[in-house]
């Protein structure tokens, strides 16, 4: 049955509520301009954003922030006031408080805990996986930024009454070292019923079955970056096997908007030949 032209029409508004928070998640935003940008009421725009979305908009731009500020405390050795700006507290204080609530440790220990990560060895998964249908929305640029289009996926999918079967799951097709981040091609997808149809601006692919090897990340998806590595630079090498012509992707087993950081669970999975 077609899902009414309304609940079609509030997933589309939702949908660029999504992007411009993804935009500037640092920019102070007010309740009035987010309702303006969905055409709707600022006394209504803030539970439909959260009957579609599952958070209020204001959780939504504090996880973007902090999952920023993760990312950019593994990746730079800058000082913590800066980061602590760009994520929208005033002081160093108030963001330590922030990031310890949310990531399980202050700033400067969670950027010490990468060290830790660099060591940490994973136990390889070779399992024969059944072919995936996959409805999503492609990304290019930053793979940290491909929540973007999982949430818009999220408020689009939900306006087309999609029925997910399965996890989310993130299609990765360049190699970050090697490809210019601006360039990168990605895939944020649900999986569902075999033969189900694109819809709208939802593409449809499907994810051949076959052999893989998969390791499962529990932590931050600002850490995935390491565990990518061990898995193509330590395992793969020494393994004995060879990948498939077929892009890796990582299975989503929980959610970020109710999930700790530290409590996520992450299936890194590389197709291999036969």
């Amino acid at each position: 049955m077609p899902r009414p032209a309304t609940a079609r029409s509030y997933a589309a508004r939702i949908e660029r509520v999504v992007a411009a928070l993804h935009a500037e998640p640092d920019r102070d935003w007010r309740l009035d301009d987010l309702a303006a940008i969905a055409c709707f009421s600022p006394y209504h725009f803030h539970r439909i954003y959260r009957s579609i979305c599952g958070e209020t908009a204001e959780e939504t731009r504090r996880r973007l922030l902090l999952h920023s500020a993760a990312g950019e405390l593994i990746r730079s050795s800058r000082d913590i006031a800066p980061i602590a700006r760009r994520a929208g507290y005033r002081s160093a204080a108030a963001f330590t408080r922030a990031f310890s609530a949310a990531y399980g440790r202050p700033p400067a220990a969670y950027r010490l805990r990468q060290e830790e990560i660099m060591t940490t060895t994973y136990e390889v998964s070779i399992a024969a996986d059944a072919p995936r249908r996959l409805l999503g929305l492609p990304h290019r640029g930053s793979y940290m930024r491909i929540g973007e289009a999982f949430e818009r996926l999220g408020a689009l999918a939900h306006g087309a009454g999609v029925v997910p079967q399965g996890p989310m799951i993130g299609l990765y097709y360049d190699d970050p070292a090697s490809v210019p981040e601006a360039q990168l091609r990605s895939f944020a997808a649900i999986e569902v019923a075999p033969g189900t149809a694109a819809v709208g601006a939802i593409e449809a692919r499907d994810l051949p079955g076959g052999p893989t090897a998969s390791i499962l990340h529990k932590g931050p998806y600002a850490e995935l970056p390491q565990a990518w590595d061990w898995l193509y630079g330590r395992w793969l090498p020494q393994s004995g096997r060879e990948p498939a012509d077929a892009p890796s992707y990582e299975v989503y087993l929980n959610d970020p908007r109710d999930t700790p950081p530290t409590e996520l669970l992450t299936r890194i999975v590389v197709p291999l030949k036969a």
